[in-house]
């Protein structure tokens, strides 16, 4: 009779090893997103070059305003920098430092996309007079820009997911639990609306709370479209109704009723709203601070300084909170990588006496 073997001595069982295909499959899969990088990054600094020597901005002025060849300039060496960091990202698989560096990448392409993020606001162009005209080159820029922090984002991920050794498709994570979906974010990132909500409801019914000038608070003429100034004339707030879809975004997130709404609109808008409303919040919460203690002398448009603060500041909370609610969101969504389930767990442990 032939003696056992002790367990620890068995060949690992040939399905629970990476086989070559899947090897080549995960090295593929990292080699694509870093070309991706690499190849935006090349036209994007090719195009500032571009626009440095020829004269038209390309849209990669600052502020999409004409400042001469220094912003275009600065961009394509800024981004061929990027590449040149992608192709080390190629080269060296394992270096764990350059998958960090590449999350700069994404943060400079987040800059200088960040008025995309912003772009919903362009409506204002179809809806409103006396709207400046919308410069059609700088939004197409900066769009490409977010497109390139997403590569660039896809690309680092699955360079330090290469590096660490972990799944390339979900790093190895486990789906969160459901009581950890992140209600109490949601509830924050609705509670810090309702001040604006409530501000520009009352507003649109006749009161005048927090308003010094001279007019109706919260509508112009002389900007306002024909549609909006029916609705304000029957107390509906055009922004206060977005302010409330916001509400229900940030609790789509976070409660059970959700699971039931599509995954990736969910994400899409949640970052969205997030990278473009936190800032723009903290930016009017300063401003309206400054005025308050007066600490500076800033034009707030007949505007009380609290207004700035509780309402408007709101903003900037709201931001946070759904970046919060949508983190937990997707991490509770994470459906079962198919790669790693079909891979069966082995555990070699040498059981005493061996």
């Amino acid at each position: 009779m032939t003696p056992k073997r002790p367990l620890a001595d068995r060949p690992t069982p040939r399905a629970a090893r990476p086989s070559r295909s899947d090897r080549l499959s995960r090295s593929d899969l990292r080699s694509r997103a870093g070309r991706a990088a690499l190849v935006w990054s090349l036209v994007y600094a090719t195009g500032a070059a571009l626009a440095a020597l020829t004269g038209p901005a390309f849209g990669y002025a600052l502020l999409a305003k004409e400042t001469g060849a220094a912003a275009e300039t600065a961009a394509a060496a800024l981004y061929g920098a990027a590449a040149v960091l992608g192709y080390a990202m190629l080269r060296r698989p394992h270096a764990k430092r350059l998958s960090t560096a590449a999350w700069v990448v994404v943060a400079l392409c987040l800059t200088s996309g960040f008025a995309a993020l912003l772009s919903p606001l362009h409506l204002l162009f179809f809806l409103s007079r006396n709207q400046p005209a919308i410069d059609w080159a700088a939004l197409v820029n900066q769009s490409l820009a977010v497109l390139g922090a997403v590569l660039w984002g896809y690309a680092a991920l699955a360079h330090r997911r290469g590096a660490h050794g972990t799944c390339l498709h979900c790093g190895g994570h486990t789906p969160a639990p459901e009581a950890h979906r992140g209600t109490r974010a949601g509830l924050i990132a609705a509670a810090a609306l309702v001040p604006y909500a409530a501000l520009k409801t009352a507003w649109a019914l006749g009161a005048t709370l927090g308003f010094t000038g001279v007019g109706r608070p919260g509508v112009d003429p002389e900007y306002t479209s024909d549609l909006g100034i029916l609705l304000y004339d029957h107390g509906v707030d055009v922004t206060a109704v977005l302010a409330v879809l916001g509400m229900v975004l940030a609790l789509a997130l976070t409660r059970p009723w959700g699971r039931r709404l599509p995954r990736l609109p969910l994400l899409a808008l949640g970052w969205a709203g997030a990278g473009a409303l936190a800032p723009f919040g903290a930016f009017l919460a300063a401003t309206g601070v400054l005025a308050w203690t007066g600490s500076a002398d800033l034009d707030l448009a007949d505007h009380a300084p609290w207004v700035f603060v509780v309402a408007y500041g709101g903003f900037s909370c709201y931001g946070l909170a759904l970046g919060r609610a949508t983190l937990l969101y997707q991490r509770a969504a994470r459906r079962a990588c198919d790669h790693c389930r079909s891979r069966p767990r082995v555990t070699s442990a040498r059981r005493g006496g061996g």
